[in-house]
C-alpha cells in the first residue's frame, strides 16, 4: 500500500453530489447554519460510500463510523447558491482512513467550506476499532484511481 505520505496530495474530486438548500436550513442571517453545513457533509460522505462500494450502505452493518471532524467556513452559503459537496480519500491506514470534503458553488466555482474527517473501522458488536477491510482499501484506492499494492 502506498505511504501517506505519498497520497496526502491535491488531485481532483472524483465524487460530487448535489446540495438542496432548505428554507429551516437558514439562520437568522439568512445564511446556510454551521451546524447544517455538517449534516450537508455528512450526505456527501454517504453517496460517496454508497459510490466506491456500489451499493445502497446498510448503515446498521457498515463496519465503518466518523470519529474527527474538522470544519472551516469559508463564505456564508446562501439559499439561491448552487451548492455541491465534492468528497474524496486522502489516505488509508490500518484502522483509520483520512476524507476531505468542500462545500462549492458551481456557478462561481467558490469553495464555502471544507471539512476534513477520520473514519474508523469499528466493530458494531464489541465497539471497539478494528482494522479497515482490505476489500474496502482497494475499493477506496480504485475509485481514487491510486495504486494499490497489497
Amino acid at each position: 500500500m502506498p505511504s501517506e505520505k505519498n497520497i496526502l496530495q491535491p488531485r481532483p474530486y472524483r465524487c460530487s453530489v448535489p446540495i438542496q438548500i432548505r428554507m429551516n436550513d437558514l439562520d437568522p442571517f439568512v445564511h446556510v447554519n454551521n451546524g447544517v453545513q455538517c449534516n450537508y457533509f455528512d450526505y456527501g460522505r454517504s453517496c460517496y460510500f454508497e459510490q466506491v462500494f456500489r451499493t445502497p450502505i446498510n448503515w446498521s452493518e457498515l463496519d465503518l463510523v466518523l470519529v474527527h471532524i474538522e470544519l472551516d467556513f469559508k463564505q456564508g452559503i446562501e439559499y439561491h447558491d448552487d451548492i455541491v459537496c465534492e468528497t474524496q480519500v486522502l489516505s488509508v491506514g490500518n484502522k483509520s482512513l483520512k476524507m476531505m470534503q468542500q462545500l462549492r458553488d458551481v456557478k462561481t466555482n467558490m469553495i464555502k467550506s471544507t471539512c476534513f474527517s477520520v473514519v474508523a473501522g469499528f466493530d458494531r458488536h464489541t465497539h471497539l476499532a478494528i482494522p479497515i477491510r482490505e476489500e474496502y482499501k482497494r475499493l477506496f484506492y480504485e475509485f481514487e484511481d491510486l495504486s494499490y499494492d497489497q
